[in-house]
């Protein structure tokens, strides 16, 4: 299996802060990969870097066996790659279907992924007329992994997708996830330990800016000493 994804010794710098400071990753094609860390050690920036939003000054991206550093995000996107940010995003004053229709690429995206995405997040297919205001916290992160799902994308790079969720539906978006994996590849943040070793094959830590190490997930789930040293858990 090769890889989809391979981010080799990026700096990336937010105004006159050195945020990154080595990043190195892979991302194999069909995987489920997690960046874990301590809050502050860079993750989202990983994400923002990846697809250009924080474009990394030193060191390559390649993206399905092109280099895309240096190219603007739209194009980044464009090639293949979905963005679900952090704190969901979603256009609160658009009802579900017009936050859906909105992130089409070209015209019939929706209309051929609609009963994907209505599969997977069969609630959404129920509160299509809702403007995005009057969905839970928990409907609203279905939604922006729903819209992330409307474009034809190779790979997916979720933030966060299980902050400030109820336990249940956790379990509903771990759900969702694992059937993603099923027809496209996923690099995760996730601060949730248990939820990221139920989901991913291979895991990559990121401590002050720089990866320190990655793997497969299944043993990092066994080296309790390297998960207290860099993820305070027990």
């Amino acid at each position: 299996m090769g890889n989809l994804l391979e981010v080799q010794d990026i700096h990336t710098f937010i105004g006159q802060f050195h945020i990154l400071e080595g990043v190195n990753l892979e991302v194999a094609q069909g995987s489920i990969t997690v960046l874990l860390g301590r809050n502050g050690a860079g993750k989202t920036t990983t994400l923002k870097s990846i697809l250009g939003l924080t474009p990394p000054r030193k060191g390559q991206v390649i993206f399905d066996g092109r280099e895309i550093q240096g190219r603007r995000s739209f194009d980044i996107a464009a090639m293949g790659i979905g963005f679900v940010p952090e704190h969901r995003a979603i256009f609160r004053d658009l009802s579900v279907l017009e936050n859906l229709k909105i992130a089409e690429r070209k015209k019939g995206d929706f209309a051929r992924n609609e009963e994907f995405i209505f599969n997977l997040f069969p609630d959404l297919k129920r509160l299509i007329k809702l403007p995005g205001t009057n969905l839970s916290g928990g409907q609203q992160q279905m939604l922006a992994v729903a819209r992330a799902l409307v474009a034809d994308n190779k790979l997916l790079l979720i933030d966060e997708p299980s902050e400030g969720l109820a336990p249940v539906l956790i379990e509903q978006m771990m759900a969702a996830i694992r059937q993603l994996s099923a027809s496209t590849t996923a690099l995760l943040v996730e601060q949730n330990f248990l939820m990221a070793s139920q989901l991913a094959q291979q895991y990559v830590i990121i401590e002050e800016g720089r990866s320190v190490k990655q793997g497969l997930m299944a043993d990092l789930v066994d080296d309790k000493e390297t998960i207290h040293r860099y993820l305070g858990a027990a």
